[in-house]
Order: C-alpha cells, then sequence, then structure tokens
C-alpha cells in the first residue's frame, strides 16, 4: 500500500525525470547542431584564406576551374595554424565560387548544382562570403546553406545554446503542467467526492457512503468517513426509537392515572385502597423513568457528581443482597451470594455501585419465572476486582447481545421490562460504570442464563 506522501514524491520524482530527459536531450541536439555549425564555419573560414591566398599568388581567377589540388597547399597551410591536419577541410562544403559580378567560377563537386560559366543574381551573391586581398573584393564565396548574412560562429554558437536553454525550459513547464495538473486532478477527486459526502450528511442525509476505493490516507478517511454516516444514522435511529419509546412509557402511566382519576373524580368509583395503590405505583413508575432520563443525561455531558471513598466491595454486595431478598423470595426466585470473602479495597462510589449491581439484579428479576436463581459473585483478578450477575434464566440471543447496553433497546418489545422499565437501565449502568474507570461485559446463551461481569482496577 503506498502513502499519499509516497505517491506524491513520486509524482515530483517523475516529473523531473522527465523534465531533466527532455531538456538533457534537446540541449545535446541543440549543442549537436551549434557544434556543427561552428566546424562548418570555421571549415569554411579556411577555404576563404585559402582562395584568397590562392589569388593573391596568382592575381586572377582566369582557370575557369580550380583543382582542389591546387588550393589544398593553402588550405593545408591555414589548417595547420589551426592545428588540423591530415585532410582537406572543404571537401564536404557545398560552395559557390563567383566572381565579383556574380559568374560563378567554380562549385564543389555535387550532382544537381549550378555550374561553372553561369550567373547568380548580385542579391543573392552579395548573402555569401566577400573574398578581399589587400581590401578589395576579388570575389564571393557562397555556401548552400547560407539564407543570409552569418553571425560570426562563437555567436551563433552562444545564440544556438541560448534558445535552447528557453525551448527546453518552456518544454519542461508544459510538460510537468500537463502532468501534474493531470496527477492533482486525480488526487483531488477523492477530496471532492468526501467534500461533497459531508455536504450531504450536513444537510440530513445520515448514512450517505463515498465510493473511494485507494488504499493510501484518503483511502483511510473515506472508510472512516462511511463508519461515521453509518454511525450517525443508527444513532439518530436510536434518538428516534428512544424518543418513541419513552413517549410510550409516560403515556401508559400518564393513561391510568387519567382514567382513575377521571372517574374517581365523576363519582363512577369509589375509591379503595387497590385502586389509589395502583395510582401510587404508576405514579411512582413515572418518578422511576424522570430520574433515569435525568442521570443519562447528566451522565452525558459529565456532570453527575460521584462520592469516591475506599470501600469494601463484600460490604456493598451484602446490601444489595438484603434490599432484593424479600423481592425475590415473593417471586420464588433464588439470590444469593458467591465468591471470595476477602476481597480488596477498591476507591468507588458506593452510592453508584450499589446502583450498578441494583440495575443487574433487578434486570434478572424481570424475566426469570418461579424456581429461577440469581448469583452474585466476586473475585480478585490480578489487579482488578470482578464483580459477576449470573441468572438461569431465557437467556439473550446472540444477535441481540451486542445492542443490550444501547439506550431504549429491547430484545422483545412486547415485554417492556426486561431491561429496565424505560429501557434505559442497562445504558445508564454502563455510564455508571465506564465514568469509574470500569468496564462492564455480558455473555449469555439462549435457553441456559446470562452473566453480567463488571471490572474495576484496585487501586
Amino acid at each position: 500500500m503506498r502513502s499519499l506522501s509516497v505517491k506524491i514524491t513520486l509524482v515530483l520524482v517523475v516529473v523531473s525525470i522527465i523534465g531533466a530527459l527532455f531538456t538533457s536531450f534537446y540541449i545535446q541536439n541543440q549543442t549537436q547542431k551549434a557544434f556543427d555549425n561552428f566546424i562548418r564555419d570555421r571549415d569554411q573560414q579556411v577555404l576563404v584564406e585559402a582562395l584568397t591566398e590562392y589569388y593573391s599568388a596568382t592575381g586572377n581567377w582566369e582557370d575557369a576551374h580550380i583543382p582542389f589540388q591546387q588550393v589544398y597547399p593553402f588550405a593545408q597551410h591555414s589548417t595547420q595554424a589551426g592545428g588540423q591536419q591530415g585532410n582537406q577541410p572543404y571537401a564536404n562544403i557545398p560552395f559557390i565560387l563567383t566572381s565579383t559580378s556574380g559568374e560563378i567560377i567554380d562549385t564543389n563537386p555535387g550532382p544537381g548544382g549550378p555550374k561553372p560559366g553561369s550567373s547568380v543574381p548580385l542579391d543573392e551573391v552579395e548573402k555569401g562570403i566577400s573574398l578581399e586581398v589587400d581590401g578589395n573584393i576579388v570575389g564571393w564565396l557562397i555556401p548552400a546553406t547560407l539564407q543570409g548574412p552569418r553571425n560570426s560562429p562563437q555567436k551563433d554558437f552562444l545564440n544556438t545554446v541560448q534558445q535552447g536553454l528557453v525551448i527546453s525550459s518552456i518544454g519542461t513547464l508544459l510538460i510537468a503542467l500537463t502532468l501534474g495538473g493531470f496527477l492533482i486532478q486525480s488526487f483531488t477527486r477523492p477530496i471532492r467526492k468526501l467534500a461533497g459526502a459531508t455536504e450531504k450528511v450536513a444537510g440530513g442525509e445520515l448514512g450517505y457512503q463515498v465510493d473511494i476505493r485507494s488504499k493510501d490516507e484518503l483511502g483511510k478517511l473515506a472508510s472512516s468517513f462511511n463508519r461515521m454516516s453509518t454511525d450517525l444514522e443508527k444513532a439518530d435511529l436510536a434518538r428516534k426509537q428512544m424518543t418513541s419509546d419513552i413517549a410510550h412509557d409516560l403515556r401508559t402511566p400518564l393513561t391510568i392515572l387519567q382514567g382513575y382519576t377521571e372517574v374517581l373524580s365523576e363519582g363512577k368509583m369509589a375509591g379503595t385502597t387497590e385502586i389509589y395503590q395502583t395510582m401510587y405505583q404508576q405514579s411512582q413508575h413515572l418518578g422511576y423513568l424522570i430520574d433515569d432520563l435525568k442521570t443519562l443525561s447528566l451522565l452525558d455531558s459529565e456532570e453527575l457528581t460521584f462520592q469516591i471513598q475506599n470501600i469494601d466491595p463484600a460490604l456493598i454486595l451484602q446490601q444489595v443482597e438484603s434490599a432484593f431478598l424479600p423481592l425475590a423470595k415473593e417471586k420464588g426466585i433464588e439470590l444469593s451470594l458467591a465468591g471470595e470473602i476477602d476481597l480488596p479495597r477498591v476507591d468507588l462510589d458506593p452510592g453508584r455501585l450499589t446502583q450498578i449491581l441494583g440495575n443487574l439484579v433487578n434486570n434478572s428479576l424481570q424475566v426469570l419465572s418461579f424456581g429461577g436463581k440469581i448469583e452474585l459473585r466476586s473475585y480478585q483478578k490480578g489487579d482488578n476486582l470482578i464483580l459477576e450477575v449470573v441468572d438461569d434464566g431465557p437467556g439473550i440471543s446472540e444477535e441481540n447481545l451486542p445492542h443490550i447496553f444501547n439506550r431504549s433497546f429491547r430484545t422483545d418489545s412486547s415485554r417492556n421490562s426486561e431491561f429496565g422499565s424505560s429501557g434505559l437501565g442497562l445504558a445508564i449502568t454502563r455510564k455508571l460504570v465506564e465514568a469509574q474507570k470500569g468496564r462492564i461485559s455480558v455473555q449469555s446463551t439462549l435457553g441456559e442464563g446470562t452473566t453480567f461481569q463488571v471490572e474495576f482496577p484496585i487501586a
């Protein structure tokens, strides 16, 4: 998997290599051309010197054809002065030698060229190289490649190199812009997709997924965004479900209270102990629900206070057993303590620990039938205190097990009390445990029972 930084580095390296190769090739090509021109100009100069020396020695161009061997001694003399020996420097130079009037005196042998005796227009003649003896023009040498007045060889060489640098720089820039633009578009395409996706999620399309399959940091970011979007959608659905469930929980006792109040106020029914007891239980249920909502709100905002003390957990377990034992006996359920007696002391809020264990025991009482068993276990494991609430109830299905600590989750919507009267009991329990640096987990098998395990670090 290549990271984004590696990709960007590779892009820069590729652009640099392509630019360097282009620049090197172009400058080398232009330099070679300039060097060839330089050599040709130098050889032409040698030929000019040889011809002028020949004219100085003979005083005329009377011979219609000047044999190369006649000129060569003069050219050899000039060439040796320039450091070149053994070759006729002008042998491969196409040229035309004319008189001052433009009459062709000689040409370098080659097919298809002008013949001696013919003439060259004066405007073309004057573009050639003048042959001067004692300050007087005695003839013209016209190179076949000459297009106009020429600069000095040094100037031509410098101009060619400078032109090569300018053109190669422009070419490199164009290559860099083209390749860079393409690669930038490729790199920014996932970013544009993510930007569009965030706008959709911000606009309310929770759960929107972005299709980015790269394996670099942008791919990881896209995967994280997709998970976040999915979690937001689930959280929104859970919030709506919780609102609906709480409204239902509020409506049930209110309807009962409203009904009894109406018939009692109209005298349609005489007040009895049973009626007043029912009304009291329903008002108490409302109070529990309101307390749950308040507690959960305080936990979410981290405003719930904890009175941390160095406590004996065995004492808390005994108090919880004593508090729920009458209700357990009334339902025909066996509630007992098990585990180590000499437990290490821990720094916890005794009231909140009682609330945690009470919620778990109450959940078990709600789902167990007559003859069921609940066991409060405790032991030390390494540097942690383990507290367990174990029952032999109907258990929880594997598909529901990961969700039981979610707010307002119920495994069976027809039994609203299975995980607390408001569906918030286990959510509050988890928050209370985690707020005291603990962890809570659950293990369950359908038809065999459920084990809630709470783990706290020992101070």
